[in-house]
């Protein structure tokens, strides 16, 4: 029974400890928007995903109930090589992140650097050749320039 309540008492205390961390941590910035717009993150913290050792990071997050996501994702995976990774982030598997990035609409597509400053967005579904495109002028352009926005795709 001493057991018992040892572990009981651990269990409280560890949860506690997780859930003061996990306040502590500070919400990444997100894009001041015009009316009507959904937000989008500015950072990611790239430990919050996998693939935190490539370049690049294609990041989509999506919904299992969102037809246009599974377009999103699939127009998304062939950028996926050495340098840069593609991930999907679904909504129910993960919602912490979603909430954490304050994702309002699915699909949102980010670009994120080694640092994970986001250099390219869209919100919707874009065309492939507009994603593709915008991931191949970020990975060209200089680490301080400005970062791309798409504009969106067909919607969510």
């Amino acid at each position: 029974m001493t057991r018992l309540l040892v572990a009981a008492a651990i269990v409280v205390v560890v949860a506690l400890v997780a859930l003061a961390l996990e306040r502590r941590r500070p919400q990444p910035p997100t894009q001041a928007r015009p009316a009507g717009a959904y937000p989008v993150p500015t950072q990611l913290d790239r430990d919050d995903f996998d693939h935190t050792g490539a370049d690049w990071l294609v990041v989509v997050f999506t919904s299992a109930t969102c037809e246009s996501c599974a377009e999103a994702v699939a127009k998304a995976q062939p950028l996926a090589s050495g340098p840069v990774a593609v991930t999907e982030v679904e909504v129910g598997a993960r919602p912490r992140l979603h909430r954490r990035y304050g994702i309002e609409a699915v699909p949102t597509i980010v670009l994120t650097d080694a640092e994970g400053v986001v250099r390219a967005s869209f919100v919707g579904n874009p065309p492939a050749a507009e994603l593709w495109a915008a991931v191949a002028e970020v990975r060209t352009s200089a680490p301080g320039d400005a970062p791309a926005a798409g504009s969106g795709g067909d919607g969510t």
